[in-house]
């Protein structure tokens, strides 16, 4: 894997999917979520590699990318200076961004930093943490239960509720977690095993930690930034219910919001031609 020397002399990795043209371009530059897991998880993205050059990195301490001497820049507001050390390091005046979940916050944080240098934001089922916004514990519970039908229904619910109630057991997060997905096969469960494991537990508790975000002054950021956004959101998801995705994407001068019918937290996972499709057909537009 290539890497790049960060503003504080950390060495970060990141994977190069080359995309449709051998020359390379344009850049894609994708942030994933977790919070901080490592890019591999995202894959190829439902196929968008045919589409776009993919660049996709991996956070401080994880995957490629080395841990950092002080544990305070993996907060996310730290962060943002090295997707701009990134940015430098290929030679980009401008460039699109892609990002899953907790990495919204971030690319959300770099657009409103660096608004000259970014270009389209195409934000994949969003953390909403940075801007205030709530999700409560009913507009979860209205989410799971799209999913009454399905055999683990029951149990899986049961235990969303104690998570809810602030009453979760040692086992609540782990029975809860087909809800995250579109559909819950063996497939899902290995690739949802290997994500735990691959989280940097320290860099992810101190993500969010106290002053990484500033609700208001983001939101005013973010209702000037003019390059167009795609808030994509899965029917599904309870990370993140329609109800939230639309008052997020309200936020932004020039928002799309787009939701895939029958997908999870991971969309690219449940539909992969049509996720790829639609983000490429947005990247593309005029």
């Amino acid at each position: 894997m290539p890497t790049f020397t960060s503003y504080d002399g950390t060495p970060l990795g990141y994977r190069v999917l080359p995309g449709p043209d051998p020359a390379g371009g344009p850049d894609l530059v994708c942030l994933p979520g977790g919070p901080m897991l490592d890019s591999a998880y995202l894959g190829d993205l439902g196929g968008l590699a045919a589409h776009r050059r993919l660049i996709l990195l991996d956070p401080r301490g994880t995957g490629a990318s080395a841990v950092p001497e002080n544990p305070a820049t993996y907060r996310c507001d730290r962060q943002v200076a090295d997707v701009e050390a990134l940015r430098r390091h290929l030679g980009l005046d401008r460039m699109d961004l892609l990002a899953h979940s907790a990495g919204a916050n971030l690319a959300a944080l770099y657009a409103a930093r660096h608004p000259q240098h970014t270009g389209r934001l195409a934000l994949i089922t969003p953390s909403v943490a940075a801007t205030g916004i709530t999700v409560s514990g009913e507009q979860r519970l209205a989410a799971a239960r799209l999913r009454r039908d399905e055999p683990w229904f029951p149990a899986a619910f049961a235990a969303l509720e104690r998570i809810v109630a602030g009453r979760a057991g040692a086992d609540d997060w782990t029975a809860a977690e087909p809800f995250f997905h579109g559909r819950w096969d063996e497939a899902t469960r290995q690739f949802a095993a290997d994500g735990e494991s691959r989280k940097n537990q320290e860099a992810a508790a101190a993500f969010g930690g106290d002053g990484a975000y500033d609700p208001a002054a983001l939101r005013a950021a973010l209702g000037r930034f003019e390059p167009p956004v795609l808030v994509l959101a899965g029917e599904l998801d309870l990370q993140g219910p329609l109800p939230v995705m639309t008052e997020y994407a309200g936020l932004f001068k020039d928002a799309r919001l787009a939701v895939r019918p029958g997908a999870g937290h991971f969309p690219w996972r449940d539909d992969p031609a049509a996720f790829a499709s639609a983000v490429a057909e947005f990247l593309a537009a005029d």
